[in-house]
This record gives C-alpha cells, sequence and structure tokens, in this order.
C-alpha cells in the first residue's frame, strides 16, 4: 500500500481521515495514516487551540487543516468577516428565519438559553473567514497539508501554502474542476463520488475516480466517495490513485466525539438511508434522511439558501441539535456516506485502520491469485 505521497509525507498507510475531532486526527496519524482536521466549524482563536492540542498529544506524526473556500459564493469579494457577515445577515429573509424555528420547536428542540453567548453565524464557508484559519494552520510545523473542500483554492492562497513548504489539495466531483484545480497549481487532487458525505457532486465513484486520475496525470490524485473496507483501497490504487480520502468512517470509532443519539443514528442507518440536500449548507450534502431533510422538500417550504447564506440561518438550529441531542434526534445534521451502511460496530481508530490494511492485502492477494499459470 506504500505509494510516493507516503514518503512525501512521512506516513506508513495512504489513507487520509477527514474527521472535526482533534482525537480522531492524532489517533489516526498514531497508527500510520494521515489525520486531517475540518476547521469550518471554528474561529481562527479556536483552531489554535484544537491544532495546539494536536501538536501536544500527536508526536513527531504529521497531519494536515481542511478548510471552505468555495469557487462561488454570497458577498464574494469582501475580506472583512464582521462587514461580510453584516451584509449577509441582512439578506437573509424574516421567513427563512421563521421557518426554521416552527420547525424545531414543532419537535420540541428547547432555545438556547437568551444569557449565553450566541455562536457567530459565520463561521468558515467564506473566503475572508478562511484566511485566518490558513495563518493559524501554518503556524504549526506538522501541519503538512492544508486541502480546500470546495472549489480551487484563490491564487494568494495557494502561493501562501507554497511559501510555507507545505502541500495543496482541493476536493472536486468532475473532471473539469480537477483540471482547474491541476492548472492552478494544486499538488494533490482529491476526487469525490457522489456516494460520498458531505458537500458531494453526483457522479459514482468508479465512473469518476479514473476518469479524473486520467485527465490530471501526474499529479497524484487520492479517491473519496464511499470509501470504507479495504477491498474499496486496492480497487482506488488499482486504477492509479496514490491513496485514499475517507470521513464517514471514523464518525463511529471509540475517539468520535459524537453524541450518543447521533452515534446511534449511524450506526443503526442504511446505505439508502442518506440523501443530498442543500438544507444546511446551501449546497447539495450527502446526510441522513430525517424531518428537516424532508421538511425542506415540501412545496410549502421556502426555498434553501446559497452558501454561506444557508449555513447562517441554521446556525442557531446547529447548536440547538447539538445541544439537546435527545429531542433533536429527528431534526438533527447527521453528514455521512452511503457507506454508512457498514458503519455497524464502535471500534477505536487503530482497529480500524488494521482491518483497512489487512482487507486491502487479502484483496491484492486474490487478485494476484487469479493470474494466468505458467
Amino acid at each position: 500500500m506504500h505509494t510516493e505521497l507516503c514518503d512525501r509525507l512521512g506516513i506508513e498507510f495512504p489513507i487520509f481521515a477527514f474527521t472535526h475531532c482533534r482525537d480522531v486526527v492524532v489517533a489516526v496519524s498514531q497508527a500510520g495514516g494521515f489525520g486531517v482536521l475540518g476547521a469550518v466549524g471554528f474561529t481562527a482563536e479556536q483552531l489554535e487551540v484544537e491544532l495546539k492540542w494536536i501538536d501536544e498529544h500527536i508526536g513527531d506524526k504529521p497531519y494536515g487543516v481542511d478548510i471552505v473556500i468555495p469557487g462561488k459564493y454570497e458577498g464574494m469579494g469582501e475580506m472583512d468577516p464582521e462587514k461580510l457577515e453584516a451584509q449577509l445577515r441582512e439578506l437573509i429573509p424574516p421567513q427563512h428565519r421563521e421557518f426554521c424555528g416552527k420547525l424545531l420547536a414543532d419537535h420540541g428542540v428547547p432555545e438556547i438559553p437568551s444569557d449565553e453567548p450566541k455562536r457567530q453565524e459565520l463561521l468558515g464557508w467564506t473566503e475572508a473567514t478562511a484566511a485566518p484559519q490558513v495563518e493559524c494552520a501554518l503556524r504549526h510545523e506538522k501541519v503538512r497539508l492544508i486541502a480546500n473542500a470546495l472549489g480551487t483554492p484563490p491564487k494568494d492562497v495557494i502561493d501562501q501554502i507554497h511559501g510555507a513548504d507545505r502541500l495543496v489539495a482541493a476536493l472536486c466531483g468532475r473532471p473539469a474542476q480537477a483540471v482547474k484545480h491541476k492548472e492552478a497549481g494544486v499538488d494533490i487532487i482529491i476526487v469525490q463520488g457522489g456516494e460520498g458525505g458531505g458537500h458531494t457532486g453526483d457522479i459514482g465513484s468508479m465512473v469518476l475516480w479514473p476518469e479524473v486520475i486520467d485527465a490530471v496525470a501526474p499529479t497524484p490524485v487520492l479517491a473519496a466517495g464511499g470509501i470504507g473496507r479495504g477491498r474499496q483501497i486496492a480497487a482506488a490504487l488499482g486504477m492509479g490513485a496514490q491513496g485514499v480520502w475517507t470521513g464517514s468512517i471514523w464518525l463511529t470509532v471509540e475517539e468520535a466525539e459524537a453524541t450518543p443519539t447521533q452515534m446511534e443514528s449511524y450506526l443503526s442507518a442504511t446505505s439508502a438511508d442518506t440523501v443530498r440536500s442543500r438544507s444546511w449548507t446551501g449546497k447539495p450534502c450527502r446526510m441522513l434522511r430525517n424531518d428537516w431533510t424532508e421538511a425542506w422538500e415540501k412545496p410549502d417550504s421556502p426555498d434553501t439558501l446559497g452558501m454561506p447564506l444557508q449555513g447562517m440561518l441554521v446556525s442557531d438550529a446547529m447548536s440547538r441539535v447539538h445541544r439537546y441531542a435527545g429531542p433533536a434526534q429527528k431534526v438533527a445534521f447527521n453528514p455521512v456516506g452511503q457507506i454508512v451502511g457498514s458503519m455497524n460496530e464502535k471500534l477505536p481508530v487503530r482497529d480500524v485502520i488494521y482491518s483497512l490494511v489487512s482487507e486491502y492485502v487479502d484483496s491484492v492477494e486474490r487478485l494476484q491469485s487469479l493470474e494466468p499459470k505458467e
């Protein structure tokens, strides 16, 4: 399973793990993979706290940070986060806030006490909010890779990361997007099939992976979208990928910070229980289907807003469903890919890595056994 990227990053296995949980980042990197912390939910100050903790616990292992700078979004060009948030807040129609509030109230989800500080609405989703996150990440020597989850990173961001001697990665869901990444100087293309969790396109992995690998060669490619088994890693590397980008399977590990209610939702779900919805972020995002996603599809619902307006709109809802996980179960945000149907057991990260590697080896040996006998 050792590839060129393993040598460039100093890792044992080309298994990249996207997660919002710092404990998972550390556990994956210590087990031989490459942990990547999703930064979109943190302010720059909060991200500094998370990265400092990772530095203190990860030893001499490398890790990465994932940011979100969409190629197109409302308010594009404004680089003052406070001004941008104020401008965007004015664009959110009152009926949308009323719809969200009623939906939560109908499901018995309590409001956050009025004497507590409110969650900042504009976290991530723009260059203005991601720029301080990049600056923060680059202050940490063990951060060897910065990935952009949506769109080609702006040229100045790519130059900034390269100037700090780090690698730049970017996700895509179509060959044309991958080519644009390559032309912009992105070092690693992450190609995600529609089966994947979170923001994803609609082309299946088995079709998309080889298309992109051929289109951007020799730029290294990480395969993503529905990967949770070693045999899938074997297929990806067999097609020419230099590694895999995984996400969903880390939601149910022992180190994950999911609430018991959310954990049970994942463990009991099948591969048919997910849906691509714009109802939480404004862009197509795969998650578990529930009353929230269904409500936004009904004829009497308001249309979802674009990014980052929809994310700002549901900021309060995000806080409430996280805090009151029990009553919020039917309206919670549970991003996950179709691999959720195979996520039936809560295991430590190290065991998951071992299982992936073991099944990969078995798959490669099986293929070798099929070679013609002389």
